[in-house]
């Protein structure tokens, strides 16, 4: 990433703003963040959604998928009414654990591991699922357990796939509006991500800084990608050889 720091720079400098760095700083860490959580998650649900004969299944499953359907505002109106502190669960939350996570940072990661989501579990799943089974049945046979059988056995032949989720949870983080808008707000150093900075620039006419922001974002999302199909074809090469 090393261009991407060059570029956040240059364009820093260039146009003199105080808090660019700033945004953008939480912007990934908002992004990482949400990767890191959402990554044993979306393992553990992607495993069950694969191998799991409880009847609930589908049900977990459409809510896993709601997100990609859902417009972002109308989860996000349910987030803020949920964690308000005005109704019970966000009262319980601030008063016994001091948790305020309506217009605050720990909101916005809430909101966005919910978000994000489906990006993260859907292709382990899909992955997990694709996989001969005699794997699974060989491992058993070998009298291991289920957790050993998907950390050392499952898990190694779904790389690309893990990265794949981890790099459009990354990409889909810090480029979702609608969601953060409502749950963060447009705080400054605490909630104040690109998406909502290009918004601001935006509506005040500052085209030029609304670029820096918006050509950042492009860029950063290009080269995950790129590299993400990069290391695809190269593991779908390497397995070619081997197989």
């Amino acid at each position: 990433m090393p261009l991407v720091c060059a570029l956040l720079c240059y364009f820093a400098r260039k146009g003199h703003q105080v808090d660019f760095l700033e945004t953008m700083r939480l912007t990934f860490l908002v992004a990482t963040l949400t990767t890191i959580i959402l990554l044993p998650i979306g393992i553990v649900l992607g495993n069950y959604l694969a191998f799991s004969p409880n009847p609930l299944r589908p049900v977990i499953e459409v809510l896993v998928w709601m997100p990609l359907v859902l417009p972002p505002s109308v989860l996000g109106f349910y987030l803020l009414i949920t964690f308000s502190p005005k109704n019970a669960l966000g009262a319980f939350l601030l008063e016994h654990f001091g948790f305020k996570l309506v217009f605050s940072f720990e909101g916005l990661i809430l909101a966005s591991v919910i978000f994000s989501l489906p990006f993260m579990c859907n292709p382990i799943k899909s992955a997990l699922v694709s996989l001969p089974s005699s794997l699974k049945e060989a491992s058993f046979t070998l009298g291991k357990g289920r957790i050993y059988t998907l950390w050392h056995v499952l898990l190694p032949n779904i790389k690309p796939s893990l990265l794949l989720g981890c790099v459009t949870s990354f990409a889909h983080t810090i480029g979702e509006f609608g969601v953060v808008m409502m749950i963060g707000g447009n705080i400054p150093n605490q909630t104040r991500v690109a998406s909502i900075a290009i918004y601001d620039e935006v509506e005040a006419t500052n085209y030029t800084l609304a670029h820096q922001y918006a050509f950042s974002l492009f860029i950063v999302c290009f080269v995950l990608l790129l590299a993400i199909f990069y290391l695809n074809k190269h593991f779908q090469q390497k397995v070619a050889i081997n197989g």
